[in-house]
């Protein structure tokens, strides 16, 4: 797996976690009085939204992601469903650079 496919992956992972954590986990803890929920579901989410920021730096450093792209990307991870739209730039991007999806 290449880096921008890892980097789609892991942003589009970090977007289901969010969702999880905003439609799933917040409720349980303040409607049901169960706060494990958004202790796990949380971690995960930190994990991996600061994954999403070390590939993000990578793939500028290695010059296949412009920076105004990355910065879209990492307000978009900042969005509920950001992410998933952000995934469309990377795809494209990731063509751009002709490498498999």
């Amino acid at each position: 797996m290449n880096l921008m496919s890892l980097l789609r992956a892991v942003s589009l992972t970090e977007g289901v976690s969010y969702l999880v954590l905003l439609l799933v986990a917040m409720p349980l803890k303040y409607l049901w009085d169960q706060p494990l929920a958004v202790k796990f579901v949380g971690w995960a989410h930190g994990l991996l939204f600061m994954a999403l920021g070390v590939l993000l730096l990578l793939a500028m450093i290695r010059a296949a992601l412009p920076f105004r792209l990355a910065v879209v990307v990492g307000i978009a991870a900042l969005l509920p469903a950001g992410p998933f739209f952000a995934d469309r730039l990377l795809r494209r991007h990731q063509q751009s650079l002709n490498e498999p999806s």
